[in-house]
């Protein structure tokens, strides 16, 4: 199921023709069967991908679309109907020994060769998905020109590489579309799509009736590299003043073991923890999304459920370290961004070591965050204009 069963559609430039190597049958729509998407990147890059799987569904009315994405994102797609099969790289196979490496490459290029595509797009700088552009020999395979794939095997797996000039300038989103440019599609999708399954419905209607979860707000604090998150002294505050206002917070996470320390940590400092529901490590993804959607209010830092706010278009309150906010802020949704630069200087986002200790976002003061929810909540609670 679909969070957006009617996209929104933008048309390009008229005069765009479409690149004159593409075989015959790119240039008659109709015919193409099936496509092959490839985007070996972590959670929050699947999902940015949806437009461009929404644009190939509309301009390929009659293709069948695969993804071939790392093992576990695909929980991201769960349930989009532009999606027909979904491939995995299961990268714990590398520390299994060669035997069980051989026989999972194996099973999946087996796998991956039924399907004769018509078209490869290749979204990854991975050399593995550079070979299958190749030796798949799909009609037509588009990739990126990426600095440090300039040489000659790169260009020879790919029939067509698109420039990447100006991408550190504009949305991943719109990065991942400027790969169709070649194709020159009458019709482009632009918004992201969050889906679930009815699965994931009846799941969280059970935990709703078990919680009495009507009207929260949704507080998310980690992100999968710890340079990306706040203090938990200042979450602590910020639901402090929420639950002193009257608000029910709910409290999401991941199942690891550095975010369940966060989450004690958080709570400890709670004076009201009996009005604050902690699901950390209870949700998966597709369960967390349809909770996001319900939520009056999303809180959170540069992560894949501040992604999946600004799909569900939930009001959000976001913070935000050396990441670039150019491809990264939360896409066509209303947000309020609060960004650690304008208080210390950060380094850019190319130089940041993940593994860094250094905690940029403990820069922002928790006045500021609650100041910006207190607005984000009244302007929720403000009656809808007539006219």
């Amino acid at each position: 199921m679909s969070s957006h069963p009617h996209a929104v559609f933008n048309s390009p430039h008229k005069a765009l023709l479409p690149d004159s190597r593409l075989p015959n049958v790119l240039l008659h729509r109709e015919r193409v069967q099936r496509i092959l998407v490839i985007k070996l990147r972590h959670f929050g890059d699947v999902l940015l991908t949806t437009p461009l799987l929404s644009t190939l569904r509309a301009n390929y009315p009659n293709a069948l679309i695969d993804v071939l994405v790392y093992d576990g994102t695909e929980a991201m797609l769960a349930g989009n109907r532009d999606v027909y099969l979904a491939y995995t790289v299961d990268r714990s196979l590398k520390h299994q020994g060669l035997k069980a490496q051989y026989r999972g490459e194996y099973a999946l290029w087996n796998s991956l060769r039924t399907g004769h595509y018509d078209l490869v797009i290749n979204l990854s700088d991975q050399w593995r998905a550079a070979l299958y552009c190749r030796f798949l020999k799909p009609t037509f395979s588009l990739g990126f020109t990426y600095p440090k794939r300039n040489n000659r095997l790169w260009r020879r797996c790919h029939s067509l590489l698109v420039d990447t000039e100006g991408h550190e300038r504009q949305h991943t989103v719109l990065n991942n579309l400027s790969i169709l440019a070649p194709l020159a599609l009458p019709t482009q999708v632009t918004r992201v799509t969050q889906s679930w399954r009815q699965c994931d419905i009846d799941d969280v209607e059970r935990l709703g009736r078990h919680y009495r979860l009507r009207n929260f707000v949704l507080i998310q604090p980690a992100a999968r590299w710890a340079f990306k998150t706040w203090t938990a002294a200042g979450f602590s505050e910020v639901i402090n003043h929420l639950t002193a206002r009257g608000e029910t917070v709910v409290l999401t996470g991941g199942r690891s073991a550095e975010e369940a320390a966060m989450i004690d940590a958080i709570l400890a400092g709670c004076i009201s923890p009996q009005r604050v529901i902690n699901l950390a490590g209870r949700l998966d993804l597709p369960e967390l999304a349809l909770l996001i959607s319900r939520a009056r209010l999303f809180i959170g830092v540069d992560s894949v459920p501040m992604h999946m706010a600004a799909a569900l278009q939930t009001p959000s309150v976001v913070l935000f370290g050396p990441s670039n906010l150019a491809q990264w802020a939360p896409w066509q949704a209303s947000h309020t961004l609060l960004w650690a630069g304008d208080y210390r200087p950060l380094p850019p986002p190319e130089a940041v070591d993940t593994a860094t200790a250094e905690r940029y976002l403990a820069a922002i003061p928790p006045g500021d965050v609650i100041r910006a929810v207190d607005r984000r909540l009244a302007s929720s609670d403000a009656p809808a204009s007539v006219g």
